[in-house]
């Protein structure tokens, strides 16, 4: 599987390069990355991240410092796709402070902000912006 056009901090690790998808992002230094992990074009990860197997990211999410994602944690940048139109033309933008835990499964739809420090649960499908620090279940 690819690695193309992508800016890569130092320490960054994976553990099977072929068993990830990684298009133009940027990742930060001392990152580490499961298997099976997609990240799109325009992609930022911070430094000190942890991404667990299964992760997707589409373009339009930065994603802070020293944050750890679950196993199966899905980012949407579309809200409501439409048959026929470009989904590339309506990309909506999500922002993941520093120092927040996403746990397992969880969905994160667009034009969302987790503020930093920020606990998600397992399973939680995030609908609106969350504020520093709130742990939402």
């Amino acid at each position: 599987m690819p690695i193309i056009n992508c800016k890569i901090g130092d320490n960054v690790t994976w553990h099977h390069e072929e068993l990830i998808n990684l298009y133009g992002c940027e990742i930060g230094y001392n990152t580490k990355i499961g298997t099976f992990v997609e990240i799109g074009s325009g992609v930022t990860i911070g430094h000190h991240c942890r991404l667990q197997s299964f992760v997707f990211i589409p373009p339009g999410v930065e994603i802070g410092d020293h944050v750890f994602i679950g196993p199966h944690v899905c980012f949407t940048n579309v809200k409501l796709p439409k048959p026929g139109v470009d989904q590339r033309d309506c990309l909506l933008k999500t922002r993941v402070g520093n120092g927040v835990m996403i746990g397992a499964n969880a969905t994160i739809l667009p034009v969302i902000t987790i503020g930093d420090n920020a606990v998600i649960g397992a399973g939680v499908t995030v609908t609106k912006s969350i504020v520093i620090g709130q742990i939402v279940k």
